[in-house]
């Protein structure tokens, strides 16, 4: 059977009763999951035993013949969440996939529950709704945003701040475009600059994913529940109130549509760099490791926490993984080449005579100025040309796009004179 090959996903409204239930089989998601989990984990440590899905499978129905709370979740359901945890100790277990060990599932986040696709049916009522009929919860009515387009082969069902969604992997059919042939460009994704494209004069940049307003509202809820949550612990044995829950409720909505705003620019950009692109080169960044907290505690405070933190928030508002993940299936999409290179010195080589200095960036600011041949150019866009040139010497070889124009971009500080300058550092 073909695999699903393409992603939908779509707003979906259930009635009261329907949402209590969904809510509930999240739940029990989610506890299989964490006790799957520490089952593999135990028998490992304790035995030696490496443990799969086929024999937690059986044991699962034979929980559900004496556990109600288990019965009341459709059998494939347990068994999409035993296999999904097959396929995590996979991605784990193999040397050149980038996931860790497992986590457990906390409550509140990350509440799915997967379905198989060869059981679910899908009606279109009109233009802009349909309806898709699940195990044990009868139609569900969800907002038809955009065809299917493909054949069903599973679904999850997922909460947010913002409601339920449910997500169809879809089989389209749909073979890779033939090499598109258009210009190369090197991209410099940046913090203050989201994009610079070396193709371009402007800078992309990501609108604020919350407004002003939003985030004065997001402070006042952050401390709200902080109060919330310390009187729980001091007077309510730790029990959630229904205001504290009220208030975590309206924080998650605003993170959500935060991260909603997000992800519609990454998707924007990324389908733009891979439509109209021949190369698309990137750096080969170590998120993680850029987005490591400073050192520090109330007793021995570290330097520059608060700075660092800021920063990591900058970094990661911009998605750098997710950009590049999108990128990758994207650019096969659209018959384009995602090259990633190397990250070393791209923000000090100049892009006109290609030596590396790093006084040719004082202070880490916006104008780049060459010390040895004078170039001046934005900081971010001379990177992005230099990431073309690598990007070029890896994979131009394997595609007839053509070298793109450059171009000098002036930096948006005033140059800087020094007299002398190539005699200086001749």
């Amino acid at each position: 059977m073909s695999k699903a090959d393409m992603g939908r996903r779509y707003r979906l409204y259930p009635t009261p009763e329907q949402h209590d239930r969904m809510a509930g089989w999240g739940h029990t998601c989610r506890a299989l999951w964490n006790l799957a989990l520490e089952q593999r984990r135990y028998l490992y440590r304790q035995r030696g035993i490496t443990l799969m899905g086929s024999a937690q499978c059986k044991q699962l129905a034979q929980a559900r013949a004496d556990l109600d709370w288990i019965a009341d979740l459709p059998s494939e359901c347990g068994q999409r969440v035993v296999a999904n945890l097959d396929a995590a100790f996979l991605n784990f277990w193999n040397p050149d996939h980038p996931a860790g060990f497992p986590a457990r599932k906390k409550r509140g986040r990350h509440m799915s529950i997967p379905f198989k696709g060869q059981t679910l049916v899908v009606r279109k009522l009109n233009r802009h709704w349909a309806k898709v009929k699940l195990p044990k919860l009868g139609w569900v009515r969800f907002r038809l945003s955009r065809a299917l387009g493909g054949t069903i082969r599973n679904a999850v069902v997922s909460r947010d701040g913002s409601g339920w969604h449910i997500s169809f992997g879809v089989h389209t059919g749909r073979k890779p475009d033939a090499p598109n042939g258009k210009l190369a460009c090197g991209v410099d994704f940046g913090v203050a600059a989201s994009a610079f494209v070396s193709t371009e004069t402007e800078p992309r940049r990501m609108p604020q994913t919350l407004k002003p307003n939003e985030r004065k509202r997001l402070g006042h809820l952050e401390q709200r529940k902080a109060r919330q949550l310390t009187y729980a612990k001091k007077h309510a044995g730790g029990k959630y109130s229904n205001r504290l829950r009220h208030t975590i409720a309206q924080i998650a909505k605003l993170k959500t549509r935060q991260a909603n705003r997000r992800q519609d620019f990454t998707h924007k950009l990324t389908t733009d760099l891979a439509k109209n692109h021949g190369i698309v080169g990137i750096e080969d960044l170590r998120v993680k490791n850029m987005t490591k907290a400073a050192k520090g505690t109330m007793d021995a405070p570290g330097k520059n926490v608060a700075q660092k933190a800021g920063l990591n928030r900058g970094i990661l508002d911009n998605a750098p993984g997710e950009r590049r993940r999108q990128l990758a299936y994207k650019c096969r999409m659209y018959g384009s080449l995602l090259v990633a290179v190397p990250a070393f010195h791209t923000s000090q080589t100049c892009a006109a005579c290609g030596k590396v200095d790093p006084d040719s960036r004082e202070g880490c600011g916006r104008l780049f100025l060459c010390v040895h041949c004078g170039h001046e150019d934005d900081a971010d866009h001379n990177a992005s040309i230099e990431i073309e040139a690598r990007a070029r010497r890896t994979g131009g070889s394997v595609t007839n796009s053509t070298r793109s124009t450059t171009v000098r971009v002036p930096a948006a500080r005033r140059r800087r004179t020094r007299e002398a300058l190539p005699a200086t550092h001749g």
